[in-house]
């Protein structure tokens, strides 16, 4: 397997989201260059990937946006279809309906082979076992497994990191108040459901985890 080739720059895997924000901003104080990658999976509300440019361009961090329509069609979910209600009373027994089956799985095997064209080993994705909401793939042993699978896959030395894998949403404000981008975080970032950047709506689940996060960190202050 090859050794590292370019030690210095990173792609990440950015929704526009708080989580993955965050770890934009931590790869910016890590790296020379970073590169900024989102994906068109035909999510309900296009403003995820307007954000995400919005945040690139301001930042002024490279940006590319992949087309992902195919998995919307092999897996219906809340997140995708109108027609389907995000499910508020999850009970924890079997994954939530706003999980995307093989999202992360497909998202950072296209990010491996976009890195690895551009002679790139570092790839870092927002996923949190402390804070997974049921997700399967956002769990540190598939995070692993793939990590070593893409390895092989391509003969080539990725290593993904995981910079939020084992806080949960009090330590991540905390974080992004550490890097001093608390408030970038807190209102150009989007997280809620239903589409509306910063607070959001305040009542979807990814809404009520954030807005938790946030209060428990600001009383830990």
């Amino acid at each position: 397997m090859q050794e590292l080739v370019n030690k210095k720059s990173a792609v990440v895997v950015f929704s526009g989201g708080q989580d993955s924000t965050t770890c934009l901003f931590w790869v910016k104080k890590r790296y020379d260059e970073v590169i900024a990658v989102s994906f068109d999976y035909g999510q309900k509300h296009v403003q995820e990937l307007e954000c995400a440019k919005q945040i690139c361009k301001k930042y002024e961090v490279e940006h590319h946006i992949l087309n992902m329509d195919l998995l919307n069609q092999l897996a219906p979910n809340s997140l995708t279809r109108v027609d389907i209600e995000v499910d508020k009373t999850h009970t924890g027994d079997t994954p939530p309906n706003s999980f995307v089956d093989g999202r992360n799985l497909l998202f950072l095997t296209f990010v491996a082979i976009f890195a690895k064209q551009r002679e790139i080993n570092h790839i870092i994705t927002g996923v949190s076992q402390s804070d997974f909401s049921g997700y399967p793939d956002c769990r540190d042993v598939f995070i692993k497994s793939l990590n070593v699978t893409l390895n092989l896959s391509m003969d080539y030395e990725f290593i993904v990191h995981t910079p939020l894998m084992w806080i949960d949403k009090m330590e991540t404000w905390k974080l992004a108040d550490d890097l001093q981008v608390m408030e970038i975080i807190k209102n150009e970032t989007l997280t809620c459901y239903n589409g509306i950047v910063g607070d959001g709506c305040g009542d979807c689940p990814a809404c009520a985890l954030r807005q938790k996060g946030y209060e428990d960190y600001l009383k830990s202050k």
